[in-house]
């Protein structure tokens, strides 16, 4: 199993504050949030909750971190503020809406050096006094293997600081503008496409330039990657938002409603080399944000620990 783009272990953010956010609602057109406050928290608890027991029966190796400030709604999705990579590196990005920079934790970044092997810690969140933001794996969506950065073009992606990560981190930049059929601005990467180890989901009809489509659909299959184009219905349905993992088998991490909109000539694509896992976290997506944004991949190699 590829452990390279698909890795054995995540950090998930329990978000005991999860409510709507006003600061991101104006460029993010999949936040939908609305009801009682209260319920809505502990139904966001109860459905965190649950996706980490059936990550964790899945064998997918889970560190929970519980979230400890009270103006953070969007703790949840922990990949837009650091990615970890092999060799033992870690990014912090800025991000571009005010109460989302108090996400950053930094007893989260030593718990990961305690458990793993960390060579250095880029941090890239000063830049934010610039008004600059690249909000991590939600912004890019990255190829370990193939070492690129497919990127949409929004304020949530500086074209400076793409190309300052990139040089940083090895990885060739892609990027490309996209939208949805109101032709509004797709704000995160990682809601147009999924990449796994042996094909790639993707609305290609949303990247506003033809031939930009083309040069993107070309580079998923010269990598390796079988296509699986989606339509803007499914993406508006997260279809794309999925998280390739490696647990007792292959996986793909993707919410219930993305599957329910997946076609059975896709899913049978998907399944012949990967297990679907489904998680129902139908409260969390109306944050805006689905199943990948919720999980932080570990790229890291873990330390060996010896007996007490």
């Amino acid at each position: 199993m590829n452990t390279l783009q698909a890795p054995a272990a995540v950090v998930m953010i329990r978000p005991h504050h999860f409510r709507s956010n006003p600061d991101t609602k104006g460029d993010n057109a999949f936040q939908t949030m609305d009801g009682d406050p209260e319920i809505m928290r502990q139904n966001a608890l109860e459905e965190f909750d649950t996706a980490v027991e059936k990550l964790r029966a899945a064998g997918v190796h889970v560190h929970v971190f519980d979230d400890t400030g009270t103006q953070t709604p969007d703790s949840v999705f922990p990949n837009n503020w650091f990615s970890t990579h092999p060799g033992g590196h870690i990014a912090i990005y800025p991000m571009y809406a005010p109460n989302r920079r108090l996400e950053r934790r930094w007893d989260v970044i030593e718990e990961l050096k305690r458990c793993y092997r960390v060579q250095d810690v880029i941090d890239f969140s000063g830049l934010e006094e610039d008004n600059l933001a690249l909000e991590g794996t939600g912004a890019m969506v990255l190829d370990h293997v193939g070492r690129i950065a497919y990127t949409v073009q929004s304020n949530r992606a500086d074209p400076v600081l793409l190309e300052r990560f990139c040089t940083h981190f090895n990885y060739e930049p892609m990027a490309f503008d996209a939208r949805d059929a109101a032709g509004c601005e797709v704000y995160h990467s990682n809601v147009l496409m999924g990449i796994g180890t042996d094909f790639a989901l993707i609305c290609l009809s949303m990247i506003s330039d033809p031939k930009r489509r083309a040069e993107i659909a070309t580079r998923l299959e010269e990598t390796g990657h079988e296509v699986i184009d989606l339509s803007a219905e499914q993406i508006q349905n997260f279809a794309g938002n999925v998280f390739a993992l490696t647990g007792k088998t292959s996986l793909l991490a993707l919410s219930s409603r993305a599957l329910s909109v997946l076609k059975p000539d896709q899913i049978a694509t998907i399944e012949r080399s990967t297990t679907l896992l489904p998680l129902a976290i139908p409260t969390i997506e109306t944050a805006g944000g689905s199943v990948r944004c919720m999980l932080a991949g570990i790229h890291l190699s873990p330390r060996e620990r010896t007996p007490s």
